[in-house]
């Protein structure tokens, strides 16, 4: 990409791997700040859902809740990536990292709106997890 690598990771690790989990990672971040600021405009009417302030109401949680919480998410990451969880198998079939073939919108239609809209989720993705 940009050179900038101070700790040395694409020597350990293979840059599209990173560029994914940079991705989803942003990804997660994005709808996490989205999170924390939704809930001071709208409240659900239940009780489970009355905290407004998000590290208290992650414990609010049950913990057979959160438990199927992470095994959905451990879920969806296996089998998005096609059970291939390496950073050496699973870009093999010649996916773009971050590419999961699902755009119901159709933005990928016109090839330069997409590189736009690819980047500006890098950067957007990057802003969130600072």
């Amino acid at each position: 990409d940009v050179g900038f690598d101070p700790l040395g990771f694409s020597a350990k690790y293979p840059l599209n791997w990173l560029r994914e989990a940079e991705l989803k990672h942003g990804r997660v971040c994005m709808l996490a700040a989205l999170g924390c600021i939704v809930p001071e405009f709208i409240r659900l009417p239940f009780e489970s859902t009355s905290n407004p302030v998000p590290s208290e109401a992650f414990f609010q949680v049950p913990a057979g809740g959160l438990f199927q919480i992470f095994v959905f998410c451990g879920a969806v990451e296996f089998f998005s990536n096609g059970f291939k969880m390496t950073g050496d198998s699973m870009f093999k079939d010649g996916r773009k990292p971050g590419d999961l073939k699902f755009d119901p919108l159709g933005f990928g239609k016109n090839p330069a709106a997409l590189a736009r809209y690819e980047l500006a989720e890098l950067k957007n993705g990057r802003l969130a997890m600072l």
